[in-house]
């Protein structure tokens, strides 16, 4: 009784909080070590060059997920995904305590001070976050659909959080000090000394360090760690798991009495929707069964539902669920190139060029900025718990308006230091906007074809998280080489 006064709908809160929890370890590090750069950056050798070493690491880390797909791909009966994933929360979580240690510590590299403590475990936290991405998807394919959603929330706050905890902290507050300076002018021979003026950014003092910061994201994964044990362990949590795949039953009935849709409509009157029981038959055949259609077979016995490992091969009924239509082969390849394309421009262009995109309108406007596309990732995701997309052609178009909105915002960083409407007070309430619209949008994509996939068992899954993750890589290289090796993004003064 208890369990069904916290439903909404289809979904148990409780264990949708459970699914946040767990969800927030994906890139919660990660991101943390971002939002900490402009602390961090006034007190390593490597200065602004930092974030460039640090988007190496994490390209060259995607080796992690790429073995680990590969693997999956080549050995699908092996169960080690939770293993995996165990391995992902823990390596994340002892690597943000040591970072709390051995942030600053330096040595010589060549002939180059670096921050060997910092980037050496930075490349550890970006194993196993880039490799969340083709782990964490599987694992929420074994629950029911609209917990899906709520792993896509609990995404987005890996990402908030930190910047919220950032903001309390005071990383990248500044203020613009006026300079005097005199500097000699000879005229005709006849030198004067007259006043130089300038004006230069300085950071204030955080409120609290460094160590406490990375105090919290380690506090974040042990709490992750323990939600992510509760959804596999926890009786409670367990009941809302389900099976996709059939391939995955140790014991399933080759042969069943299968009815057309509108007989099956008939008959499930009275009956919880998409689910009937049928008396085995010989004289049926797997031919009866519609290619388009997905059946979920859960044996039962005596009017009991038996789990796999506890069932015989001599099951008097078979308990049949019939979906929706699956995916054609085009459609399937077309929403994951679309998955490509969406974490391209989001996890990779977008991030990569913000600075560019926002400074020239004020600091106030980058910071508004950052932190409203924060903002808008969870509510994209919880957005989905009420209004789901499902056809093909919405997504597309979705995903259409939110690479429009991509392009202006690429536009105005490639305008920096003088983007459109820059010295017009509209300038940084249209850039905000933009930037909180295409997160938004791209967020919601991205979850409207996970949610599609999900419908197509774990594998779908795994291939859905291997396409985000090399889209990721993809748009980062890509901006990496445009930023710093062509020069196409030009920075704009702080206090310009």
């Amino acid at each position: 009784m208890s369990q069904e006064l916290c439903r909404i709908g289809q979904t148990n809160v409780v264990v949708a909080l459970l699914v946040v929890l767990f969800a927030i370890s994906s890139w919660v590090d990660i991101n943390g070590l971002w939002v900490e750069l402009p602390i961090l950056v006034q007190r390593l050798p490597e200065g602004w060059n930092l974030p460039s070493y640090m988007t190496v690491i994490i390209q060259v880390a995607n080796i992690a997920p790429l073995v680990y797909t590969v693997t999956r791909a080549v050995r699908p009966q092996l169960n080690i995904e939770l293993a995996v994933i165990y391995i992902i929360i823990t390596t994340g979580a002892v690597s943000c305590l040591l970072l709390a240690f051995l942030w600053d510590h330096v040595a010589m590299v060549g002939e180059e001070l670096h921050s060997v403590g910092l980037l050496s475990l930075q490349f550890f936290l970006a194993l196993v976050d880039c490799t969340s991405s083709v782990a964490y998807l599987p694992f929420m394919g074994g629950f029911q659909p609209g917990y899906l959603n709520a792993f896509f929330v609990g995404e987005g706050f890996s990402g908030l959080l930190p910047s919220l905890v950032s903001l309390a902290q005071g990383a990248g507050n500044m203020r613009c000090v006026n300079y005097t300076s005199m500097e000699n002018i000879t005229v005709d021979g006849v030198t004067t000394a007259v006043p130089k003026f300038s004006v230069f950014p300085v950071y204030e003092t955080p409120r609290f360090s460094i160590e406490v910061f990375f105090f919290f994201l380690f506090g974040m994964l042990v709490v992750s760690f323990l939600a992510f044990t509760l959804l596999n362990f926890w009786s409670y949590a367990k009941k809302e798991k389900v099976d996709l795949d059939l391939d995955q039953h140790s014991c399933v009935p080759t042969e069943l009495s299968f009815q057309s849709a509108s007989t099956l409509s008939q008959y499930e009157l009275g009956r919880p929707a998409n689910r009937a029981t049928y008396p085995m038959s010989s004289a049926s055949t797997d031919q009866d069964i519609s290619s388009r259609s997905r059946l979920l077979l859960t044996t039962v016995i005596d009017g009991n539902t038996v789990d796999d490992d506890q069932s015989s091969c001599t099951p008097n009924q078979v308990t049949v669920t019939v979906d929706e239509k699956r995916l054609s082969r085009w459609e399937y390849v077309a929403l994951l190139v679309l998955t490509a394309w969406v974490n391209a421009l989001g996890n990779g262009v977008l991030p990569s060029i913000q600075s560019f995109s926002c400074l020239p309108y004020g600091i106030e406007a980058y910071h508004f900025a950052v932190t409203l596309a924060s903002i808008a990732n969870p509510v994209a995701c919880f957005v989905t718990f009420f209004v789901q997309v499902k056809l093909l052609r919405t997504v597309g178009l979705l995903t259409l308006l939110g690479s429009g909105l991509a392009g202006y915002v690429i536009f105005t960083a490639a305008a920096s230091p003088s983007p459109p409407l820059v010295q017009h007070s509209l300038g940084p309430f249209s850039v905000i906007t933009a930037w909180v619209l295409v997160v938004f949008l791209l967020t919601y994509s991205k979850v409207s074809i996970a949610t599609m996939f999900r419908e197509e068992g774990r594998r779908a899954l795994l291939w859905c998280g291997a396409l985000t993750q090399v889209g990721s890589l993809v748009g980062a290289v890509v901006t990496f080489f445009l930023v710093n090796f062509y020069k196409l993004f030009q920075q704009a003064n702080m206090c310009g």
